[in-house]
């Protein structure tokens, strides 16, 4: 994890100067994939859609949230078909100060919540669900007059977390001053998650 989170700080500096402003006010929706970096599981990988979205409050305070949602299904006998369910929402508030004219420094505090909902064939479902809290410290700013960047380091803890370390690199590509993609990813312990989506800004 150390490693992760050191890329993440080396990624921050080729950020050039641009005049493109960055908004606080977007949403965004796309794919998201999920990675677990264990031998034991016969099936490591988990995909499905996501949404979230910021919104500016005035000043420099914003409100952020989203959800996703990350599905597998895969057999463990001819007959017996496994499916998983893991649904996520994260609902907090951010501050961003201007370090430069081409770069933010952000903080962000959260609350987060995940359902796992688990199917075993015909022995029917049984429901999990996981809550605690996220903050993080990073960097947000133009490389470019199109290109825009974010790194973040946090750290989840509270509830039923018991302290994980999170690392997350993103990167934004704007078509308008409204229209862009967008790619990411997060790493959390031995869990690595992507997303591609589309973003509106306002």
């Amino acid at each position: 994890m150390k490693k992760q989170i050191a890329l993440v700080l080396a990624l921050a500096l080729p950020f050039a100067a641009s005049s493109a402003e960055l908004s606080y006010t977007y949403v965004e929706g796309g794919y998201n994939k999920v990675h677990v970096d264990d031998e034991d599981l016969i099936d490591q990988e988990a995909d499905g859609v996501f949404v979230r979205g910021s919104v500016a409050l005035g000043g420099s305070v914003y409100l952020l949230g989203g959800a996703s949602r990350a599905s597998q299904d895969f057999r463990i006998a001819p007959e017996v078909r496994v499916d998983i369910d893991v649904n996520t929402t994260e609902l907090g508030l951010g501050y961003h100060q201007s370090m430069s004219e081409r770069v933010d420094f952000l903080a962000e505090l959260a609350y987060l919540r995940q359902d796992v909902d688990v199917g075993v064939g015909t022995f029917g479902r049984d429901e999990l669900s996981v809550t605690g809290g996220r903050a993080s410290l990073g960097v947000r700013g133009m490389m470019g007059d199109s290109v825009e960047g974010v790194l973040k380091v946090g750290y989840l803890d509270g509830g039923d977390y018991e302290g994980e370390f999170t690392g997350t690199a993103g990167l934004q590509y704007r078509f308008t001053p409204t229209w862009g993609v967008t790619g990411e990813i997060e790493f959390i312990d031995n869990t690595s998650r992507y997303l591609v989506g589309v973003r509106a800004s306002f």
